[in-house]
This record gives C-alpha cells, structure tokens and sequence, in this order.
C-alpha cells in the first residue's frame, strides 16, 4: 500500500436507464443512504464516465467495484472476481459500451503506475438490459444486499468502518446518485405500459405493415 491508511474506492458503474444496467449505481445509492466512512474512503457512482474515471482509479490503493456483467450464469446470480482477473470479465461478452471503457481505464491507469493493489469486482448476471426506463429486474435489486455484504466482507481486511447514516447533513455528499435519480422515485415516475410502449408503438409498426 502507499500508505499505512489505503486509499479505499466504492465504485457502482452502469446506465439506470437500462433496467439491470443501474444495478452497481442502485447498490451504491442504498450505501450512501445508510452508510458513511472515513476520509480515506470515496463511494462514487460512475455511471458510463469510462475513461474519465482514471483519475479515481489512480487514487485508489484498494478498489471494489459493482457492476451487471455477462458471466454466462443464471440470471441474477452474483459472482465475486478479485485481482488480475477482474479485467478479463469486465471487457469479456460486453453488454454496454461502459465495460469495454472500464477495462480500458485499468489498463490506463496500470500504464500510468498507478493501478489498484487490491481490486474486487462484485457482478451481478442480468435478466433484462433492452428495457428502456425499466428498473432493476426482482432477481437482480434481490441482490442488492448481497452485494453489500459481499464488499464489507472483503473490506473487513483493510478495517473499513460502515458507520451508520445519523442525519440528512451526511447524505448530502458528493458523487453519488441524485436523489432526484433514486430507484423509488425513478420506478413512481415512470408510466404504464399502455401509456408509454416498451419496445415499439404497435399503432406505428401497424401503419408500416400497410404502408
């Protein structure tokens, strides 16, 4: 490590438009709802940044990241990857743009000298991704939870603390979901399948088809 305190990154990445897509965004938004840390621990939602997370990869002594990845399972199964052998699942059968991105962060930031020491990937397998607006699938926000449990426990070696959330003033913090993006408000928000077609308006497809 650089130091005796190791600089510590909780990383969620994916797109929350696209139903199982948001999971590592929804998994850090529900542990800076009910968790803070200490100065030398970052929770971040990147998103689909990609490349412009090199930054906060260079930082991190100690990386976790959650994301939905093809691992070929059941769908919502969880898997747990540590080490070298985290890039090869984030850039092997792609689903989005973000995990090719990603691989190419760490592999910046490795070419810059500054890659990870310890690194763990927390992937969940989707069960649907071509849901425009949808939210997590009940298989895959199930494991949301899991999830948590799963970082703490490979936390635990470098003596993270999890301190509760005592007041609004601690959520308020930096590069993490908005609330105005929170999956309750995000899934109230959203209309019906009647008011809104999921995969195409069948009155337009219709008009095709006699066209």
């Amino acid at each position: 490590m650089k130091s005796d305190t190791p600089n510590i990154l909780i990383l969620g990445i994916g797109n929350v438009l696209w139903a199982d897509e948001g999971f590592g965004v929804r998994v850090i938004e529900e542990i800076a709802a009910r968790y803070h840390f200490g100065p030398n621990v970052r929770l971040l939602d990147g998103g689909t940044q990609g490349i412009y997370l090199v930054d906060h990869i260079r930082w991190a002594d100690v990386l976790v990241v959650f994301d939905a990845v093809d691992y070929g399972l059941p769908a919502g199964a969880l898997k747990l990857v540590e080490g070298d052998e985290v890039p090869k699942f984030m850039g092997a059968k792609k689903m989005s743009l973000h995990q090719t991105g990603f691989q190419e962060v760490l592999a910046m930031a490795d070419l810059l000298g500054d890659y990870p020491e310890s690194l763990l990937l927390v992937g969940v397998q989707p069960v649907e991704l071509e849901d425009f607006g949808g939210s997590l699938r009940p298989a895959v926000k199930t494991q949301i939870e899991p999830a948590i449990r799963a970082a703490r426990g490979f936390l635990d070696r470098f003596g993270v603390q999890w301190l509760p959330v005592r007041d609004d003033v601690e959520r308020r913090v930096r590069d993490v979901p908005h609330p105005s993006l929170s999956m309750a408000v995000y899934e109230s928000g959203r209309p019906s399948t009647e008011a809104a077609c999921r995969i195409g308006d069948a009155r337009v497809l219709a008009a095709r088809g006699r066209g």
